[in-house]
């Protein structure tokens, strides 16, 4: 199946990006093309897009993510009251719908981070199911759980946390077993 291919005329149209964040003293000298209502703006070139915005995540039918170039901010820890921009390439964006199991989640066990991606995603192992984004919602808010607290463990007789969460974690994102049959598997 060939992959579409998307440019000015349709990248805001049901698509996944993740746009690597820019220093503006970059491009101070950028034209921008396009403002949409909501003020974000767009600049268009041959190889992608320039976006600056003050909201980044949803943006009307998408899921836009500016992965920030700050060591000391993560992607999922943007602050969208100022305006920043980010760069993708046309290639970087991949289709987007709320049914068709596009989605997959990556877990980032020093950070205490889950967050989902696209299954066209160069990166993608094949290793985790995919979803559609309702249940991948959902199954992030269970890695966050697992992740951050140990609530979830206090009836379980274990001497290594740290392993059943990771085992837990790792259950969760590579099969469609549900979290409370997985735990079961502990008691």
């Amino acid at each position: 199946m060939t992959q579409k291919k998307y440019n000015k005329n349709n990248f805001h149209k049901h698509t996944f990006c993740e746009f690597a964040e820019v220093d503006a003293t970059t491009i101070s000298n950028i034209e921008w093309h396009y403002k949409s209502k909501s003020g974000s703006g767009y600049c268009f070139t041959e190889q992608g897009v320039y976006r600056i915005s003050n909201h980044w995540g949803r943006a009307a039918n998408c899921r836009w993510r500016l992965i920030s170039n700050s060591r000391t901010n993560s992607s999922s820890k943007i602050n969208n009251s100022q305006h920043r921009i980010g760069f993708a390439k046309w290639t970087d964006f991949y289709p987007n719908n709320e049914t068709e199991n596009l989605f997959y989640i990556e877990v980032n066990f020093e950070t205490k981070e889950a967050t989902f991606q696209h299954k066209n995603n160069p990166n993608f192992d094949g290793k985790a199911v995919l979803r559609n984004a309702s249940e991948t919602a959902k199954v992030i808010r269970q890695v966050k759980e697992i992740l951050e607290s140990n609530t979830w463990a206090k009836y379980l007789d274990v001497s290594d946390l740290e392993m059943v969460r990771n085992e837990i974690i790792h259950n969760l994102i590579t099969t469609n077993i549900p979290l409370p049959t997985i735990k079961k598997t502990f008691y």
